[in-house]
C-alpha cells in the first residue's frame, strides 16, 4: 500500500493518544521493565546508569559550551539541573541550596505515568545530576529520598556536593569528577 492510498482513511479522525513522545516513553518503560524482570532490579539500574552517565556527559558539555565556561559553579549547576529537566517536561525546583548540597523537589516526571513501577528509570536523573555535579565540582552523592516511580507523588533528590557526616550516612550513589 502506498502512502498516497492511506490519505483520507477512516483512521484520520480517530483519537489515539500516541505520538513520538508517548512512543519513546513507552519504549523506555518496557525496556526498563524487561531489564528489571530478566536481570533484576540492581542490574537494570546499572544498565540505565550507564546511559544516564553518557547523557549527563553530553548535557554537561552542551551547557558549558552554551555558558562559555570550562567549569560550572554551584549556582550554575543548580540552574542547569532545573533547566534541563524543564526542557523535557519535568517540574524540578530547588528547595535548598548550600555549598554542601542541593535539594530538589519534582512534581512531574519527564517519563510521565510511564515511570510508575519502574524505579530503574530514576537512574537517569541520578546519573545525569551526579555526573554534571561531579564533573564540575569533583564530587557528588545522589540520594533519591522519594520518587514518583515508587508511588510517592513527588521526587525529592538531594545532591550532596561534599562528604559530610550527613552525606556519608545517606544511602545514595557517589560520583567523582576528573
Amino acid at each position: 500500500m502506498s502512502a498516497e492510498s492511506t490519505a483520507g482513511t477512516p483512521l484520520d479522525g480517530l483519537h489515539v493518544d500516541f505520538h513520538r513522545d508517548v512512543f519513546f516513553r513507552s519504549m523506555l518503560r518496557e525496556l526498563a521493565g524487561t531489564l528489571e524482570e530478566v536481570v533484576g532490579m540492581d542490574e537494570a539500574a546499572g544498565f540505565i546508569s550507564v546511559v544516564g552517565q553518557r547523557v549527563g556527559d553530553q548535557l554537561n558539555a552542551a551547557y558549558r559550551t552554551a555558558l562559555d565556561t570550562p567549569k560550572l559553579d554551584r549556582p550554575q549547576i543548580a540552574d542547569v539541573l532545573v533547566d534541563l529537566k524543564r526542557r523535557i517536561d519535568g517540574e524540578f525546583r530547588i528547595v535548598e541550596q548550600s555549598d554542601e548540597k542541593l535539594v530538589f523537589v519534582n512534581t512531574a516526571c519527564p517519563f510521565g505515568d510511564k515511570v510508575l513501577g519502574r524505579p530503574a528509570l530514576c537512574m537517569m536523573t541520578s546519573n545525569v545530576f551526579g555526573s554534571i555535579a561531579a564533573e564540575n565540582l569533583g564530587y557528588a552523592k545522589l540520594v533519591l529520598q522519594e520518587t514518583i516511580a515508587q508511588g510517592h507523588g513527588v521526587c525529592r533528590a538531594i545532591v550532596h556536593l561534599q562528604q559530610t557526616p550527613e552525606s556519608i550516612a545517606a544511602d545514595g550513589r557517589e560520583y567523582y569528577g576528573n
